[in-house]
């Protein structure tokens, strides 16, 4: 999993908004909307409490298709407090 941390400005920014990237590589067109599905649900709830503005952008490697839900959150954890502490940076 590629994450990448982005902030916007303008005063319009209401929350954090996360985007998910799945190509074909990760596999048929099921399986990369079980990744993109399992991606958001464990992303909205970490994302709440970031401040308006932040743009997180997750690219999915094909190993996201194998590995089970519980270890995606993990991972998912892990890459968004990496991002929080460059965030403070």
């Amino acid at each position: 999993m590629v994450v990448h941390l982005a902030t916007r400005d303008d005063e319009t920014a209401r929350g954090a908004r996360a985007g998910f990237i799945v190509s074909k590589a990760v596999g048929p067109a099921v399986t990369r909307n079980k990744v993109k599905r399992r991606l958001r649900h464990l992303a909205a709830p970490r994302l709440a409490g970031w401040p308006n503005g932040t743009d997180v952008v997750v690219r999915a490697l094909p190993a996201a298709a194998t590995i089970s839900f519980q270890r995606l959150s993990r991972d998912v954890d892990e890459a968004l407090a990496i991002l929080s502490r460059s965030r403070r940076c």
